[in-house]
């Protein structure tokens, strides 16, 4: 991509990946054909669909109508293979839904984006206290239900983690009984799962809540379902917004799904204003370095962390970025360094001082949101910036070279090419 041009028009945002491809683990969860709406045509659902296809289902994935459908028989496979599961760490989420529907799972363990350490301490231990017995055998978890299935129990998360609720929510909708789970995930892809699992015939309460509380039902029944915007990439495009100073309108976005990110974005000199399905953000002069700090939702989204390095590696003062998730988040500190941005990392703290222009090299994308962070450094650097393995934006933002060249930024997409391996 050439450097120097501002984002300006508008652009629409689909369902969030990181809950369409939970959705569709949930579906496993009723016999019969389950559609989904407002899918992202990203990598990452096509591996889904690939997992779902070994399990006995059968996957139609309407591109131009963003939506799949999924026909579950009435006994699904139980055996989730190394081979796409260590694509995406998403495939864990066949864990709960196959041992509450089938009694059984063997899951190999999940790969996905290089961030740090995430365990599955938690999932083992809340399908535990549901009566389940965990393995891990030959790189696999190897999960069973009790004879009489998974029975309700009390469970407390030492970390409110997304991963965890929501398998142990899946899990524990066919339990008999009640369970209750206890500093639970809070995120809008959280609120969307109960939705469609309430629509599905699951009693769930306290919905928004950190205690969720769930009445077992016997069975349940397939859906159509449309998947909540995607909140990161709207925040994505906010934030690109800023650094470009340019004019963009996000549709089909929720801001009180953002409310941080784009006080964040007022704070850095933006006008945010809201409109009936999303908000514009303008902006006509150099951003203000920003203060963040990471946390689970209703705080700062980990995932925004690599923007916001990239608009303060652009704005005017220092500001300090704290990262309270992911160890590993700073990895690609040292690829924007490479574009000029002068940014010091000591633990989880990162202190950026801006400058007025960055220059244009050759970088690596290390993950999803760290690609994407590197796509918005490389807007407003001059010359011309190159972002390898690009095949990691592939898998959270559809289209996304195409939307940035409507916005108005010079980027073209060509083989992918590792400029340090040569």
């Amino acid at each position: 991509m050439t450097g120097g041009a501002r984002l300006a028009g508008e652009v629409r945002v689909t369902g969030a990946k990181n809950c369409a491809l939970k959705l569709m683990a949930a579906a496993l969860l009723a016999e019969g054909s389950t559609t989904i709406r407002e899918v992202p045509d990203i990598l990452d659902v096509e591996i889904m669909g690939q997992l779902l296809g070994r399990l006995g289902c059968q996957v139609d994935h309407d591109r131009v109508g963003s939506a799949v459908t999924i026909k579950v028989p009435e006994v699904p496979g139980h055996q989730a293979d190394y081979d796409l599961v260590r694509r995406m760490r998403a495939g864990i989420n066949v864990l709960g839904p196959l041992v509450a529907r089938v009694g059984r799972a063997h899951v190999a363990r999940p790969g996905g984006d290089a961030i740090g350490s995430r365990p599955l301490d938690l999932h083992v231990d809340g399908l535990v206290r549901l009566g389940a017995t965990v393995e891990n055998e030959h790189g696999f978890l190897v999960a069973s239900a009790p004879p009489g299935g998974l029975v309700g129990a009390q469970i407390w998360l030492d970390f409110p983690s997304v991963g965890a609720t929501e398998n142990l929510l899946m899990a524990s909708v066919l339990a008999r009984g009640t369970t209750v789970i206890d500093n639970a995930a809070r995120e809008p892809e959280i609120i969307d799962i109960c939705r469609m699992l309430a629509d599905m015939g699951a009693q769930i309460g306290g919905v928004g809540t950190s205690t969720l509380e769930v009445q077992g039902v016997d069975r349940l029944t397939p859906v159509d379902h449309a998947t909540v915007s995607d909140r990161i990439v709207a925040g994505t495009w906010a934030i690109g917004a800023v650094m470009t100073r340019g004019d963009v309108t996000v549709h089909n976005a929720h801001a009180e799904h953002l409310e941080i990110a784009l006080d964040k974005v007022t704070q850095a000199g933006a006008e945010v204003h809201r409109t009936a399905d999303g908000f514009r953000v303008v902006c006509d002069r150099r951003p203000t370095a920003v203060d963040v700090v990471t946390l689970p939702y209703p705080g700062f989204a980990t995932d925004l962390q690599p923007m916001v390095l990239a608009l303060n590696a652009v704005a005017e003062g220092a500001a300090m970025v704290t990262e309270n998730l992911f160890e590993a988040r700073f990895m690609f500190v040292d690829e924007l360094a490479r574009l000029g941005a002068d940014i010091r990392t000591d633990g989880h703290h990162a202190v950026v001082r801006g400058r007025e222009r960055l220059s244009g090299a050759p970088v690596r994308a290390t993950d999803i949101r760290a690609g994407a962070g590197l796509i918005m450094a490389g807007l407003v650097a001059e010359g011309i910036t190159t972002v390898s393995h690009g095949y990691h934006l592939d898998r959270g933002y559809p289209g996304f070279d195409a939307q940035l060249r409507a916005l108005g930024a010079e980027i073209v997409r060509e083989p992918d090419v590792d400029y340090y391996d040569g």
